[in-house]
């Protein structure tokens, strides 16, 4: 017998997920689901699977799920979207929201306009820096990037033109790289101006996607640690920009962007 579930489909910057309800509808095989109905031919087609449930210790939690099927940590985009999804569903009224994920407690400053969420920005939280400079090789060549955490593992490699990376072939081997037991997230990261960055990404799990939230907030720190960028950096990536502040006083990274609602339906599992 199949159960007919409602999801919806958001993008923040490209970063698209399928978003469903758990408290609603509870799923037992999230990581297979995911991939299931991720696939572009003969699912839905997204980045991944998103759970928005309850929470004992903030307004909500989230679980997101590859479309490998592969937990993952934290998903700056995702969280934004699901700002949006809680207050525009009525489930809350709220305009700054907790969020709970497997790399602790989210807030989430809505801007809300006639109802609408028209932007969110997320306290990302403090950076962690692994390895400020550090050579890698692979497939033959020499690469340095900066190796750090915003909850989940980033290598971020600057370049002078990021045109020139081959970013199917070389993302997976650096994913993969023995530096990395646990796999990681890559971006390769083209300077524009001391305030504006190309950047694109490799993300652990889902391969090259149109934007990743925590990539962009790794990118921006990154470029502060390695003297390329300022504080205060517009972070351009395949679906659009995101504006990633790493304040000093505090230290916290801050993440501002839209967030967009593409189609809702009704699916049988």
């Amino acid at each position: 017998m199949t159960n007919p579930i409602r999801f919806t489909k958001m993008h923040g910057a490209g970063n698209d997920y399928i978003y469903i309800n758990s408290m609603a509808y509870p799923l037992e095989n999230p990581e297979e689901l995911a991939i299931k109905l991720s696939a572009l031919h003969t699912g839905i087609g997204s980045d991944g699977l998103v759970l928005i449930g309850s929470s004992e210790k903030a307004d909500f939690s989230m679980r997101i799920f590859n479309a490998d099927g592969s937990e993952a940590m934290m998903c700056g985009n995702a969280s934004r979207c699901i700002g949006k999804y809680v207050y525009e569903a009525g489930l809350t009224n709220k305009e700054t929201v907790t969020l709970e994920t497997l790399s602790g407690i989210k807030i989430l400053q809505l801007t809300v306009s006639n109802g609408t969420v028209t932007e969110v920005t997320v306290d990302m939280g403090t950076p962690e820096i692994i390895e400020p400079s550090i050579e890698l090789k692979a497939d033959g060549q020499t690469y340095t990037g900066t190796i750090l955490s915003m909850g989940n593992p980033h290598l971020v490699i600057f370049v002078t033109n990021i045109n020139d990376i081959d970013l199917p072939a070389i993302g997976p081997k650096l994913e993969c790289h023995p530096l990395f037991p646990d796999r990681t997230n890559v971006e390769f990261v083209q300077v524009l101006k001391d305030d504006e960055v190309r950047m694109r990404v490799w993300e652990r799990g889902s391969g090259i996607t149109q934007a990743c939230g925590t990539g962009a907030c790794a990118t921006a720190v990154a470029g502060v640690v390695c003297g390329k960028t300022q504080r205060k950096t517009k972070v351009i990536m395949d679906g659009g920009p995101l504006t990633i502040h790493w304040d000093k006083d505090n230290g916290k990274v801050y993440m501002t962007g839209g967030a967009v609602t593409v189609f809702e339906g009704t699916i049988e599992i």
